[in-house]
């Protein structure tokens, strides 16, 4: 069974997302007809009107914009984690109706860096693969009985019984069991998942999949993120005892980040 790594595409954005959130930032402060809300507003303009919502704190119109993301190469203890953000969208691949045979998993750094605790790992894998599929055979010939008695026709009942196995077998794989996801998240709710899970203290996972995220957002509506990211970035650390003590290699990091993206 194949290992597998985060991997994370922007599928698609709100067109333009600093001047739509100009435009209703514009709508807040002016007397502007509907209609010409986004008129005259340019880049730059845009630009100005993002960094005057920053700068006052006023954080809903940049609710307007929203960003569609599909992941893969993703465990199923990252998408309890994921979920945690509420106020999002997720569409994930079914474990009840998907067949995962063979499945992919994650195996955790800390793992794969040590060659016997490595292998002990693929060891428990290839044993949780072995289990679901001969779970998935054994339940499988019980429905297909059922289903025969019942009147289906032999190719249906064969059907219908692989996909009710499977609804019961899944229940041995892993949390390291691969999956994939869309999610969908406007720029505020983006913002505070950056705060969070940019931290060196997040798990690792969700870590490498938000630096990803931002990677893809910053490079769309630099302005827009330019103030996102781990909170020691613009202030003090706020994890008290618990801090990495790390802020300077974190700003060097996220700086050239950024100049790699070109800003």
């Amino acid at each position: 069974m194949p290992t597998v790594k985060p991997r994370v595409i922007l599928l698609t954005h709100t067109a333009a997302p600093e001047k739509v959130i100009a435009g209703a930032a514009k709508l807040c402060y002016s007397g502007a007809e509907i209609e010409d809300l986004l008129s005259g507003i340019d880049e730059e303009g845009a630009g100005k009107f993002v960094d005057m919502l920053s700068s006052i704190g006023h954080e809903s119109p940049i609710e307007h914009a929203s960003f569609t993301f599909g992941i893969e190469g993703v465990s199923r203890t990252f998408l309890a984690q994921i979920t945690r953000h509420r106020i999002a969208s997720y569409s994930v691949q079914s474990q009840r109706y998907v067949e995962k045979s063979p499945f992919g998993y994650v195996c955790p750094p800390e793992i794969a860096e040590i060659p016997q605790a490595a292998a002990l790992f693929e060891e428990a894998m290839d044993a949780c693969g072995a289990y679901y599929d001969k779970l998935t055979e054994l339940l499988s010939e019980k429905h297909e009985k059922a289903f025969l008695a019942a009147g289906e026709t032999e190719k249906s009942a064969k059907r219908l019984a692989k996909k009710k196995a499977i609804e019961d077998a899944r229940f041995v794989l892993p949390g390291a069991c691969d999956t994939k996801m869309i999610v969908t998240m406007n720029a505020r709710s983006l913002q505070n998942f950056f705060k969070h899970r940019l931290c060196n203290r997040a798990q690792w996972e969700i870590r490498e999949v938000a630096k990803q995220m931002y990677k893809l957002v910053y490079a769309v509506a630099p302005t827009l993120f330019s103030h996102s990211g781990p909170p020691c970035l613009y202030g003090p650390c706020p994890e008290g005892k618990m801090s990495c003590k790390k802020q300077a290699q974190v700003r060097e990091e996220y700086a050239a980040m950024k100049e790699r993206l070109g800003q």
